[in-house]
């Protein structure tokens, strides 16, 4: 998406973000508050993960191997965990009191072999998960979230940053290629015990 229709961001007194749609008059789409997700924050983020990663998933995961990646991999420790690794930075959307999106940067090299080989730039970093509530699609709220991440990305010194997708998510590589992430790979991502097929994409910052 080109930056000219990427939401404008405005400080309020509070020390958030929030982002101010260039539609004002659309149905959908209402401002949200961005900022860094803090500990208080684990329980929420794992109820959010919980609802929006099988949205991601391809037709046929099953359910149960779902459910033992969000038991493994989203639970509130894990969140918790992430919140306190000083590799990671977490950012969240919340409306009305109510988180509705998060994204989650990794720093540092990558430990995928396959990974790392296709990366362009560095150094680099991992933009490990972007997830929305359901209710949240189309509203642009996802573009200024992305847009806080990669400025923070900046910010640390990245000069490139790198995603996994699955590559029949074609809905979310559509809207990764419109915020410049290119595809350049292949890797592999384990959704419980199914091995699925992801397109590596990255970003020059």
């Amino acid at each position: 998406m080109p930056a000219a229709d990427l939401p404008a961001f405005v400080a309020p007194a509070s020390g958030s973000l929030k982002a101010a749609s260039h539609s004002s008059n659309h149905p959908q789409r209402h401002p949200s508050s961005l900022r860094p997700a803090v500990e208080s924050d684990a329980a929420a983020l794992h109820s959010l993960a919980a609802d929006t990663f099988p949205l991601a998933c391809p037709p046929g995961t099953r359910a149960l191997e779902i459910e033992r990646h969000i038991a493994a991999e989203l639970s509130a420790e894990r969140f918790a965990q992430f919140l306190a690794d000083p590799a990671r930075e977490l950012f969240v959307a919340h409306r009305d009191g109510e988180l509705v999106g998060y994204t989650m940067l990794v720093y540092g090299e990558p430990t995928d072999a396959e990974v790392a080989g296709c990366l362009t730039v560095r150094p680099t970093v991992e933009l490990s998960k972007c997830y929305f509530a359901l209710s949240q699609h189309g509203t642009g709220a996802s573009a200024a979230l992305i847009a806080l991440t990669v400025a923070a990305a900046r910010a640390r010194g990245s000069a490139g940053m790198w995603l996994g997708v699955n590559e029949h998510n074609h809905r979310a590589n559509r809207f990764y290629a419109r915020h410049g992430f290119e595809a350049i790979g292949h890797k592999y991502f384990y959704v419980g015990t199914e091995l699925n097929d992801d397109f590596v994409r990255e970003l020059v910052l």
